[in-house]
């Protein structure tokens, strides 16, 4: 199906602030796997910058094999009987989105479909970025009961007619766009572009093979005394017996046998003491002790029994106990949502923690639910000011967090664009969120949903990707030693997904993170996930601020809050930690820093990165 044009529905400002051409699309598929199920159907519409359609299209395809869930798409054979394969119209389709930014809710599901189905007919999808409405959702921060698409529609009062119908489902998204940048525009906000690229990272850390060791890490080892099964050793330059079979031998015997020295190493094997290699030097470093080849082979004659590895067991017949929840915050600002505007970061950071105090939440970017703005005087004006109060946003006193009025300067005023005119769309229900907030260690009881989201958010610090700063998050599933057993353990933009599907973590837009995590999946002898960051270059977590939280269920919606502001030189930080207790799956906000870049981090948690003899 094509359609006719029609015309300009977005004001101007808008189609200034984002001068994108989007092609709006939507798949229905027989199955999730991109890699071996097909798309059955696909619906395509241009949208240009000012909101106007230029075209609609449509169509069936015959996959050649079952269509799958038939009782959600209604797809049967037979509809799709004589409908074209993928293959005679992928020009077309290639065609409508070239040159495009590419518009789906769940962007990286269809844009997967739709890249596979391409390379199967010998093409290539010619999309550069890719923009999610669910991201977008996200980044507003509208009070929405879910991410599903049906409840983003029912917030902007768009009607679905046909749902899981590729091309309903496209019109309903057009109208969302468009209802989304009206707002993102008044917030001056960057949309959440993802590059759609095939190329990978550089592989970090390199891997050597490493058998699991059953042990739980024992303390220090006192030169003198027996090893003890799970202490973790490490070998270094010439040996008399194959460093492979000493390998085995220790592992035998119950010891760790890691690449990498860190400051958990209990012992470093090198036959010349005076040997210059970057182990030895990282021993001396951390103080840890150095045996010869004989010594070692001595001592694993002798090894003393550790403790196992075991998995939490809740006694037959008790009930688990659950710790206790932390009470509701309350205070003059109970059920705001504030961002500090100005000010060094400390100044802000004691102020943040002053706000949550008084119950609000702290937001790290202007978005659809900030309710007021803390002004901090500051010699350069924070460029957010003007913006917020054109939105008419409630202005806070820096000292006494009571409502205060706006600095008079107009001639501030007069040099920033007017936004009051912009048609702010009218959502047909307000469906209030009220997630518990956590400060810095704070812990909450969680239910026992089948998935977890956890979104991660910073400030940034200017309007482009490449003003943003470079930070990875990542996640170690570790054991009570908060050690990983295996390097596949660590979770990174290397290797996103754990092998046991446990926890993902998906990247790719400038401030954000997000991890998954499914607890039910996680080995039995490794019951906690830790989420962390680690910042690129030489800046720090000071220079980037606040980092916010947010738990969200597995539909989306929010749980827990929590911001937390990083001292001056951390590189790195433990975020959060999802663990069992007594059978009772918890959520605690950590917000522990260290100096170490990510290499150092993945080491401090006992991931074996390959380090030169």
């Amino acid at each position: 199906m094509t359609g006719v044009l029609s015309s300009a529905v977005l004001p101007a400002e808008v189609a200034h602030r984002y001068p994108y051409g989007y092609a709006v699309v939507d798949v229905e598929t027989s199955g999730l796997r991109a890699g071996s199920d097909r798309v059955l159907q696909v619906a395509v519409t241009q949208m240009a910058a000012d909101g106007s359609i230029e075209s609609n299209w449509s169509t069936l395809l015959d996959p050649g094999c079952d269509p799958g869930p038939t009782h959600i798409h209604g797809l049967t054979r037979a509809k799709l009987r004589g409908a074209p394969q993928y293959a005679d119209v992928a020009d077309d389709i290639a065609r409508r989105v070239h040159g495009r930014i590419a518009v789906a809710h769940n962007a990286d599901f269809d844009h997967r479909f739709l890249t596979a189905e391409s390379k199967r007919a010998g093409r290539r999808l010619p999309v550069e970025e890719r923009l999610c409405t669910l991201a977008l959702t996200r980044r507003l921060d509208l009070p929405v009961a879910d991410f599903k698409l049906g409840s983003v529609a029912d917030y902007w009062g768009v009607r679905a007619v046909r749902a899981h119908d590729a091309e309903d489902d496209v019109r309903v998204l057009v109208e969302i766009l468009r209802h989304s940048l009206v707002t993102a525009a008044r917030l001056d906000m960057d949309l959440p572009l993802s590059a759609c690229t095939d190329t990978a990272p550089a592989p970090f850390p390199a891997k050597a093979p490493r058998t699991p060791c059953p042990w739980r890490t024992p303390g220090p080892w006192t030169p003198g005394t027996p090893l003890v099964q799970g202490m973790k050793v490490v070998i270094t330059g010439s040996t008399s017996i194959p460093r492979e079979i000493l390998t085995r031998r220790c592992t035998d015997a119950g010891l760790d046998v890691m690449n990498t020295v860190s400051g958990r190493t209990h012992l470093l094997v090198c036959n010349r003491v005076e040997e210059q290699t970057g182990k030895a030097a990282r021993a001396r470093q951390h103080g840890t002790p150095v045996i010869t080849e004989p010594e070692l082979v001595a001592l694993l004659t002798a090894v003393s029994p550790g403790k196992p590895k075991v998995a939490e067991t809740v006694t037959a017949g008790r009930t688990a106990v659950p710790a206790p929840r932390s009470p509701v915050p309350s205070g003059p600002l109970s059920g705001r949502r504030v961002v500090v505007l100005g000010g060094a970061h400390e100044t802000a950071a004691t102020i943040r923690e002053r706000v949550l105090e008084a119950g609000a939440s702290v937001a790290v970017n202007l978005t659809g639910s900030v309710t007021d703005v803390v002004l901090v005087p500051t010699p350069v004006p924070d460029p957010r000011t003007e913006r917020a109060r054109a939105l008419g946003l409630r202005p806070l006193d820096a000292d006494t967090l009571t409502p205060c009025l706006w600095p008079d300067n107009p001639a501030e005023i007069d040099t920033v664009p007017s936004v009051s005119h912009l048609p702010a769309a009218a959502p047909t229900q307000t469906i209030p969120a009220t997630p518990h907030i956590l400060v810095r260690g704070e812990v909450m009881d969680l239910p026992a949903p089948a998935e977890w989201l956890v979104e991660v958010r910073w400030a940034l610090p200017g309007r482009t990707a490449a003003d943003s700063y470079d930070i990875d998050v990542v996640a170690f599933v570790v054991d009570a030693d908060e050690q990983v057993t295996v390097d596949e353990d660590f979770v990174f933009y290397n290797a996103r997904v754990h092998p046991t599907g446990a926890v993902a973590v998906t990247g790719g837009i400038a401030g954000e993170a997000m991890c998954t995590l499914r607890p039910d999946r996680l080995p039995p002898t490794q019951r906690r996930v830790l989420l962390a960051a680690a910042i690129d270059d030489m800046a720090t977590f000071g220079d980037v601020g606040p980092i916010e939280l947010i738990l969200r269920d597995q539909d989306g919606a929010p749980v827990a809050r929590a911001t937390l502001d990083a001292a001056t030189d951390e590189r790195s930080l433990i975020l959060g930690t999802l663990y069992q207790r007594n059978g009772t799956w918890r959520w605690r906000a950590v917000g522990q820093g260290y100096p170490d870049d990510l290499a150092d981090l993945a080491v401090r948690h006992g991931v074996d990165i390959e380090e030169q003899d």
